[in-house]
């Protein structure tokens, strides 16, 4: 519609210069529809970008590490939009995966989610791995295993799944022995007492390093060794990540069982286990004792079977 304010006086003897007139409103109208048109392209462009890109929430605990950045750079660079949701402790990433808050989580290894799903009948399912950290043991006393005497004390977690792992890598330095060979939910009650060299207790795991100055050694968790002043090379000894008994403490992304073949989550797996960036982001948080791995699918839910089998017997 025109507006009549425009519409030139009606003076009989002069005519509207038709011919400058013409030419300018053809032109703005060619301008009108060449940017109607662009803009149609460019939002139906958009649209097609964005419905080429997946949104996934992931849920871990620690996201204020760096390397989370990094990793999410790394997901975007494939078409996946990577939320990361932070949660306060260990126990609430799993409900929230089972219960379809989030899609995937990563912040456990293989030991920790057999718990969970024994205990909550849950089925959640490992899609791939990260990696394994090894558990140290720390002396303020002795500068080897060779030094730690017969009849000394020497301390691990009270938690049951770092308890059970701690004794392990007591038994393979030497200091223990643990009937039936031991397995991911041993506790001390299973130390054959006349066949060890040391005498074993079991505190809470942020007071281990704070035992130090009254035992022989401690078993001490990666989340408490750098903030306690030590360094994981002082450590003398860990457990072996080629060790088959240190399966169960891989590391892994967690999916509903429903998903183990989500082709997006799987590209999350491969993102992680690729990218040189995210490694060495992990390995800055980690002290470098990151020992990454590419363990297969299967093997990891053949463990995963197995070590619900032991939870199960356990209880």
């Amino acid at each position: 519609m025109t507006d009549q304010s425009d519409q030139p006086e009606q003076i009989p003897q002069v005519e509207p210069p038709k011919s400058r007139r013409t030419p300018i409103v053809i032109a703005i109208a060619a301008v009108v529809v060449i940017a109607a048109v662009v803009g149609i392209y460019s939002v139906t462009g958009s649209d097609d970008a964005a419905a080429d890109r997946t949104t996934v929430t992931l849920g871990t605990v620690g996201a204020s590490d760096p390397f989370w950045n990094t990793y999410v750079e790394e997901a975007a660079k494939e078409g996946i939009d990577l939320e990361i949701r932070d949660f306060a402790d260990y126990a609430q990433p799993n409900p929230a995966l089972a219960e379809g808050e989030i899609d995937i989580n990563q912040f456990q290894h293989l030991v920790y989610l057999a718990e969970h799903n024994v205990a909550s009948g849950d089925d959640l399912a490992p899609i791939g791995a990260t990696a394994t950290y090894p558990l140290g043991l720390y002396s303020s006393k002795v500068d080897s295993v060779d030094d730690i005497a017969e009849g000394d004390t020497v301390v691990v977690p009270d938690d049951d799944s770092n308890q059970a792992r701690g004794l392990l890598v007591l038994q393979a330095a030497g200091l223990i022995t643990l009937e039936g060979g031991g397995d991911a939910f041993s506790t001390i009650a299973d130390i054959d007492e006349s066949a060890s060299k040391v005498n074993v207790r079991a505190i809470k795991a942020d007071l281990t390093p704070t035992s130090l100055p009254d035992v022989a050694a401690a078993i001490i968790n990666n989340d408490f060794v750098e903030k306690a002043g030590l360094r994981f090379e002082d450590a003398i000894a860990k457990d072996d990540p080629a060790d088959p008994k240190a399966l169960p403490y891989v590391n892994i992304f967690a999916v509903r069982a429903e998903d183990r073949d989500n082709p997006t989550y799987r590209k999350l797996v491969e993102i992680f286990q690729n990218s040189q960036a995210v490694k060495d982001g992990v390995q800055e948080v980690n002290g470098g004792t990151a020992q990454f791995e590419q363990t297969p699918v299967e093997t990891l839910q053949k463990s995963l079977d197995d070590t619900e089998a032991d939870a199960r017997a356990a209880r």
